[in-house]
């Protein structure tokens, strides 16, 4: 038992530090200046084709942002009505193209299908800076810089518009 409980400490650890280099990621792109920066989140649930929200980065994501002073605009599929219970500060939205309405850049915290689909011309017109921060690797780089944004993903070069 006692084996476990330090098994269990040491990927709780680990959890919390991969959520920490997500938010890092995010806050490295602007260089720590989120102050008024207004930023679509996609994805509040912890996995794709669930509400649930428990150990999801956004619970601390969410928060870190808001503590800096950056206005958060979120969508998730299936779970908004978790997050209204569990996430403050945060404005909530219908569709994942109503979060963009005036972002100065979105991130991707969880996969779902959904995301993978949408309109890249339709998403650079709504925002006001064209920045994409995918923490879940569902686009492709050089795609994304051929339609105008500068794109950070995890483990692979920043992509940025010719």
């Amino acid at each position: 038992a006692c084996a476990e409980s330090a098994q269990g400490e040491a990927v709780e650890a680990v959890n919390v530090r991969q959520k920490q280099k997500l938010f890092e990621r995010i806050s490295a792109h602007f260089g720590g200046a989120l102050k008024g920066r207004t930023f679509a989140l996609w994805g509040l649930a912890f996995k794709p084709d669930t509400d649930d929200m428990r150990d999801s980065p956004s619970l601390d994501i969410v928060p870190e942002l808001v503590k800096l002073g950056a206005n958060v605009r979120a969508y998730d599929p299936a779970g908004m009505e978790e997050a209204k219970k569990m996430i403050e500060g945060v404005t909530l939205c219908e569709k994942a193209y109503d979060a963009m309405q005036g972002a100065d850049a979105v991130a991707i915290l969880t996969e779902w299908n959904e995301f993978r689909s949408l309109d890249l011309e339709r998403m650079r017109g709504l925002m006001t800076e064209a920045n994409f921060v995918d923490l879940r690797n569902i686009y492709r780089p050089d795609e994304m810089a051929r339609a105008g944004f500068t794109y950070v993903s995890v483990g692979r070069k920043t992509a940025t518009p010719a």
